[in-house]
């Protein structure tokens, strides 16, 4: 493999790994089956005030993916070096791009070509860089990466959000939203369910106050994001 700068091995006053690390401190998993590059790297990312999480292989790093450490709602991104011993890089994103599009990934390798670079990047690579590098360019690609992983963290919770409000609803107040945000009057939604207009309102209301809606436009749009309701079946 080929290693980094010396300089990474000289950043001076984070040696002692004594940087206080939150529960909410942005972690960067290092997954390089170097470990001068993972030594270099852990202090790199130290000193930047971020958390080091490091591996030798693909296989390590997904055992450690097992709940519930996945719970962990901090921001993340993942600096992985295509040549692996079991399984490469470009596998590993395959196995993690669908369930943890919060970790976007960086590559890094001291044997790319332009073929292996497209493919990383059009699966969901944030950078795809040959060694050596400067620290300045690891480190914008760092930052670039926990940016996305905060917008990716921030729409899941706003999506939890909606499930939860979306689970507290009755099963014939979930029925009534089905059929508003489907566009049928409050008339049109009692003459499918068979109860009075008075009644729709009321669940409609209800409907309203419990998913936080401020508008219809609100409502369908959160239907919308949470997917294609199970609409009842029509009388008649």
């Amino acid at each position: 493999m080929i290693s980094y700068p010396r300089r990474y091995t000289h950043t001076s006053d984070c040696a002692s790994g004594s940087l206080a690390v939150s529960r909410t401190t942005p972690i960067v998993f290092v997954v390089d089956d170097d470990v001068s590059v993972r030594e270099s790297l852990e202090l790199l990312i130290r000193c930047a005030g971020w958390q080091p999480e490091l591996f030798a292989s693909a296989q390590e790093f997904l055992s450690h993916l097992q709940p519930p450490y996945q719970q962990v709602l901090a921001p993340s991104c993942l600096i992985l070096d295509v040549n692996l011993p079991d399984l490469n890089g470009l596998d590993l994103q395959k196995r993690i791009a669908v369930d943890r599009i919060d970790m976007p990934i960086i590559f890094i390798t001291g044997y790319g070509d332009v073929p292996m670079t497209v493919q990383a990047m059009k699966a969901g690579a944030v950078e795809f860089l040959t060694k050596p590098f400067g620290d300045d360019v690891l480190l914008d690609a760092i930052r670039h990466a926990i940016e996305r992983s905060h917008t990716a963290l921030d729409h899941e919770a706003q999506r939890q959000v909606l499930r939860d409000n979306y689970a507290s609803l009755t099963p014939r107040e979930r029925e009534v939203m089905a059929l508003v945000v489907s566009g049928l009057l409050n008339k049109q939604v009692g003459g499918e369910l068979g109860i009075s207009e008075i009644t729709v309102k009321a669940h409609r209301g209800q409907v309203m106050r419990k998913m936080q809606a401020g508008s219809l436009a609100d409502l369908v749009n959160m239907a919308a994001r949470l997917g294609p309701p199970v609409a009842p079946e029509s009388k008649g």
